[in-house]
Protein backbone atom coordinates (compact mmCIF):
# COMPACT_ATOMS: atom_id res chain seq x y z
CA UNK A 1 0.00 0.00 0.00
CA UNK A 2 1.49 3.33 -1.06
CA UNK A 3 0.06 5.59 1.61
CA UNK A 4 2.10 8.43 3.09
CA UNK A 5 0.30 7.95 6.41
CA UNK A 6 2.32 4.77 7.01
CA UNK A 7 5.57 6.74 6.92
CA UNK A 8 7.36 7.57 10.17
CA UNK A 9 9.91 10.09 8.92
CA UNK A 10 11.30 12.14 11.78
CA UNK A 11 9.86 9.86 14.47
CA UNK A 12 12.00 8.36 17.23
CA UNK A 13 11.24 4.85 18.50
CA UNK A 14 12.47 2.54 21.25
CA UNK A 15 12.09 -1.22 20.77
CA UNK A 16 12.95 -3.37 23.76
CA UNK A 17 14.37 -6.78 22.95
CA UNK A 18 15.04 -5.39 19.48
CA UNK A 19 18.32 -7.16 18.78
CA UNK A 20 16.88 -10.55 17.81
CA UNK A 21 13.73 -12.48 17.00
CA UNK A 22 10.45 -10.63 16.67
CA UNK A 23 11.98 -7.49 18.15
CA UNK A 24 14.62 -7.29 15.42
CA UNK A 25 11.91 -7.52 12.76
CA UNK A 26 9.90 -4.78 14.45
CA UNK A 27 12.95 -2.53 14.70
CA UNK A 28 13.81 -3.12 11.03
CA UNK A 29 10.26 -2.28 9.92
CA UNK A 30 10.19 0.97 11.88
CA UNK A 31 13.61 1.90 10.52
CA UNK A 32 12.52 1.21 6.95
CA UNK A 33 9.46 3.41 7.52
CA UNK A 34 11.77 6.33 8.32
CA UNK A 35 12.02 6.30 12.11
CA UNK A 36 15.18 6.60 14.18
CA UNK A 37 15.20 3.34 16.14
CA UNK A 38 16.92 2.60 19.44
CA UNK A 39 17.08 -1.01 20.59
CA UNK A 40 18.22 -2.18 23.99
CA UNK A 41 19.57 -5.17 25.83
CA UNK A 42 21.68 -5.97 28.86
CA UNK A 43 24.75 -6.32 26.65
CA UNK A 44 25.59 -5.28 23.12
CA UNK A 45 24.93 -7.92 20.43
CA UNK A 46 27.78 -9.27 18.33
CA UNK A 47 26.16 -7.75 15.26
CA UNK A 48 23.54 -5.04 14.87
CA UNK A 49 21.54 -4.31 11.74
CA UNK A 50 22.76 -1.24 9.90
CA UNK A 51 20.98 1.92 10.96
CA UNK A 52 19.82 0.72 14.37
CA UNK A 53 21.14 2.36 17.53
CA UNK A 54 21.91 0.36 20.68
CA UNK A 55 21.57 1.34 24.32
CA UNK A 56 22.68 -1.07 27.05
CA UNK A 57 20.02 -1.36 29.75
CA UNK A 58 18.43 -3.88 32.05
CA UNK A 59 14.86 -2.64 31.73
CA UNK A 60 13.76 -4.71 34.74
CA UNK A 61 15.46 -1.99 36.77
CA UNK A 62 13.29 1.15 36.88
CA UNK A 63 16.29 3.50 36.97
CA UNK A 64 17.85 1.90 33.88
CA UNK A 65 14.50 1.92 32.09
CA UNK A 66 14.12 5.61 32.85
CA UNK A 67 17.66 6.36 31.70
CA UNK A 68 17.02 4.57 28.40
CA UNK A 69 14.16 6.97 27.69
CA UNK A 70 15.96 10.03 29.04
CA UNK A 71 19.10 9.28 27.02
CA UNK A 72 17.03 8.87 23.86
CA UNK A 73 15.34 12.24 24.39
CA UNK A 74 18.65 13.95 25.15
CA UNK A 75 20.27 12.62 21.98
CA UNK A 76 17.35 12.92 19.59
CA UNK A 77 15.21 15.64 21.11
CA UNK A 78 12.01 13.61 21.23
CA UNK A 79 10.35 10.22 21.63
CA UNK A 80 7.32 9.17 19.61
CA UNK A 81 7.06 5.38 19.79
CA UNK A 82 7.68 2.75 22.47
CA UNK A 83 7.41 -0.95 21.66
CA UNK A 84 7.52 -3.12 24.76
CA UNK A 85 8.64 -6.35 23.12
CA UNK A 86 11.19 -7.85 25.54
CA UNK A 87 9.88 -10.91 27.34
CA UNK A 88 9.74 -14.66 27.53
CA UNK A 89 10.00 -17.52 29.97
CA UNK A 90 11.42 -21.03 30.21
CA UNK A 91 9.06 -23.91 30.95
CA UNK A 92 8.79 -24.50 34.70
CA UNK A 93 6.09 -26.48 36.47
CA UNK A 94 3.99 -24.14 38.62
CA UNK A 95 4.49 -26.28 41.72
CA UNK A 96 8.26 -25.98 41.32
CA UNK A 97 8.50 -22.28 40.48
CA UNK A 98 10.36 -20.43 43.21
CA UNK A 99 9.30 -17.00 44.43
CA UNK A 100 12.49 -15.61 42.89
CA UNK A 101 11.62 -17.15 39.51
CA UNK A 102 8.05 -15.86 39.62
CA UNK A 103 9.22 -12.35 40.47
CA UNK A 104 11.81 -12.41 37.68
CA UNK A 105 9.26 -13.39 35.04
CA UNK A 106 6.84 -10.67 36.14
CA UNK A 107 9.62 -8.07 36.21
CA UNK A 108 10.62 -8.81 32.63
CA UNK A 109 7.20 -9.30 31.08
CA UNK A 110 5.09 -6.79 33.02
CA UNK A 111 7.03 -4.50 35.34
CA UNK A 112 9.51 -3.41 32.66
CA UNK A 113 6.67 -2.35 30.36
CA UNK A 114 5.21 -0.21 33.15
CA UNK A 115 8.58 1.34 34.00
CA UNK A 116 9.21 2.30 30.38
CA UNK A 117 5.69 3.58 29.81
CA UNK A 118 5.99 5.78 32.91
CA UNK A 119 9.32 7.13 31.70
CA UNK A 120 7.94 7.79 28.22
CA UNK A 121 4.83 9.58 29.50
CA UNK A 122 6.62 12.91 30.05
CA UNK A 123 8.18 13.17 26.56
CA UNK A 124 4.96 11.96 24.95
CA UNK A 125 2.86 14.52 26.82
CA UNK A 126 5.33 17.30 26.02
CA UNK A 127 5.13 16.41 22.34
CA UNK A 128 1.35 16.15 22.39
CA UNK A 129 1.32 12.57 21.08
CA UNK A 130 2.83 9.15 21.50
CA UNK A 131 2.27 5.51 20.64
CA UNK A 132 2.94 2.54 22.89
CA UNK A 133 2.61 -0.99 21.53
CA UNK A 134 2.81 -3.82 24.06
CA UNK A 135 3.69 -7.24 22.65
CA UNK A 136 1.44 -9.63 24.54
CA UNK A 137 0.72 -13.31 23.89
CA UNK A 138 -2.05 -15.84 23.53
CA UNK A 139 -0.69 -17.15 26.84
CA UNK A 140 -2.34 -14.14 28.45
CA UNK A 141 -5.85 -15.03 27.25
CA UNK A 142 -5.89 -18.81 27.68
CA UNK A 143 -4.36 -21.32 30.12
CA UNK A 144 -0.58 -21.39 30.05
CA UNK A 145 0.50 -24.69 31.64
CA UNK A 146 4.24 -24.88 32.15
CA UNK A 147 4.56 -21.10 31.88
CA UNK A 148 1.99 -19.94 34.43
CA UNK A 149 3.98 -16.91 35.56
CA UNK A 150 4.45 -15.81 31.95
CA UNK A 151 0.74 -16.19 31.19
CA UNK A 152 -0.16 -14.20 34.30
CA UNK A 153 2.27 -11.45 33.34
CA UNK A 154 0.91 -11.20 29.80
CA UNK A 155 -2.66 -11.09 31.12
CA UNK A 156 -1.56 -8.22 33.33
CA UNK A 157 0.05 -6.50 30.35
CA UNK A 158 -3.27 -6.59 28.48
CA UNK A 159 -5.06 -4.95 31.38
CA UNK A 160 -2.25 -2.41 31.73
CA UNK A 161 -2.65 -1.56 28.05
CA UNK A 162 -6.31 -0.66 28.40
CA UNK A 163 -5.82 1.16 31.70
CA UNK A 164 -3.07 3.39 30.30
CA UNK A 165 -5.08 4.03 27.15
CA UNK A 166 -7.89 5.35 29.34
CA UNK A 167 -5.67 7.47 31.57
CA UNK A 168 -3.37 8.90 28.91
CA UNK A 169 -5.69 9.28 25.96
CA UNK A 170 -6.51 12.92 26.84
CA UNK A 171 -2.77 13.65 26.47
CA UNK A 172 -2.74 12.31 22.91
CA UNK A 173 -1.06 9.04 23.89
CA UNK A 174 -2.30 5.83 22.29
CA UNK A 175 -1.63 2.46 23.95
CA UNK A 176 -2.35 -0.83 22.19
CA UNK A 177 -1.41 -4.49 22.50
CA UNK A 178 -0.81 -7.30 20.06
CA UNK A 179 -1.86 -10.75 21.22
CA UNK A 180 0.75 -12.77 19.38
CA UNK A 181 0.14 -16.39 18.47
CA UNK A 182 2.54 -19.17 17.49
CA UNK A 183 5.53 -17.57 15.79
CA UNK A 184 8.68 -19.07 14.34
CA UNK A 185 11.96 -17.47 15.42
CA UNK A 186 15.56 -18.61 15.70
CA UNK A 187 14.63 -20.40 18.95
CA UNK A 188 11.51 -22.16 17.62
CA UNK A 189 12.99 -25.61 18.14
CA UNK A 190 13.17 -25.01 21.91
CA UNK A 191 9.44 -24.28 22.03
CA UNK A 192 7.84 -26.27 19.23
CA UNK A 193 10.29 -29.10 18.53
CA UNK A 194 11.89 -30.08 15.22
CA UNK A 195 10.79 -29.35 11.68
CA UNK A 196 8.20 -32.15 11.61
CA UNK A 197 6.62 -30.98 14.86
CA UNK A 198 6.57 -27.38 13.66
CA UNK A 199 4.85 -28.42 10.46
CA UNK A 200 2.20 -30.21 12.50
CA UNK A 201 1.68 -27.10 14.62
CA UNK A 202 1.43 -24.94 11.49
CA UNK A 203 -1.14 -27.29 9.93
CA UNK A 204 -3.32 -27.01 13.05
CA UNK A 205 -3.80 -23.26 12.49
CA UNK A 206 -6.56 -21.98 10.19
CA UNK A 207 -4.08 -20.24 7.85
CA UNK A 208 -1.96 -23.41 7.79
CA UNK A 209 1.27 -21.69 8.78
CA UNK A 210 2.94 -20.29 11.86
CA UNK A 211 3.62 -16.61 12.06
CA UNK A 212 6.95 -14.90 11.54
CA UNK A 213 8.56 -11.70 12.73
CA UNK A 214 7.42 -9.73 9.70
CA UNK A 215 3.78 -10.59 10.45
CA UNK A 216 4.11 -8.98 13.86
CA UNK A 217 6.21 -6.08 12.61
CA UNK A 218 3.58 -5.16 10.02
CA UNK A 219 0.91 -4.93 12.71
CA UNK A 220 3.19 -2.77 14.88
CA UNK A 221 3.93 -0.49 11.94
CA UNK A 222 0.22 0.05 11.34
CA UNK A 223 -0.48 0.80 15.01
CA UNK A 224 2.34 3.36 15.11
CA UNK A 225 1.21 5.11 11.94
CA UNK A 226 -1.44 7.74 11.29
CA UNK A 227 -3.60 4.99 9.79
CA UNK A 228 -4.37 3.92 13.37
CA UNK A 229 -4.80 7.44 14.76
CA UNK A 230 -8.15 6.53 16.37
CA UNK A 231 -7.05 3.12 17.66
CA UNK A 232 -6.21 2.98 21.36
CA UNK A 233 -6.80 0.44 24.10
CA UNK A 234 -7.06 -2.26 21.42
CA UNK A 235 -6.06 -5.89 22.00
CA UNK A 236 -5.44 -7.20 18.50
CA UNK A 237 -5.00 -10.91 17.85
CA UNK A 238 -2.21 -11.65 15.40
CA UNK A 239 -2.40 -15.42 15.51
CA UNK A 240 -3.28 -16.83 12.11
CA UNK A 241 -6.89 -17.43 13.09
CA UNK A 242 -6.29 -18.90 16.53
CA UNK A 243 -5.48 -22.33 17.91
CA UNK A 244 -7.84 -25.20 17.18
CA UNK A 245 -9.88 -26.31 20.23
CA UNK A 246 -8.31 -29.59 21.33
CA UNK A 247 -11.65 -31.20 22.18
CA UNK A 248 -12.56 -31.26 18.49
CA UNK A 249 -9.86 -33.87 17.96
CA UNK A 250 -11.12 -35.94 20.89
CA UNK A 251 -14.82 -35.90 20.22
CA UNK A 252 -16.10 -37.75 17.18
CA UNK A 253 -19.36 -36.35 15.92
CA UNK A 254 -21.59 -38.93 14.28
CA UNK A 255 -23.42 -37.93 11.16
CA UNK A 256 -27.23 -38.20 11.40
Amino acid sequence: MNDTRIGLDGKVAIVTGGTRGIGACIAAALLQAGATVIVCGRSAPEALSEGLLFHAADIRDPDQASELVNSTVRQHGRLDILVNNAGGSPHVAAAEASPRFFDAILRLNLHAAMYLAQAAYGPFKAGGAGSIVNIASVSGIRPSPGTAAYGAAKAGLLNLTQSLAQEWGPDGIRVNALIVGLVQTETSAETYGGEQEQQAVAHSLPLRRMGNGDDIASAVLWLCSDLASWVSGARINVDGGGERPYFLDLVKTEKP
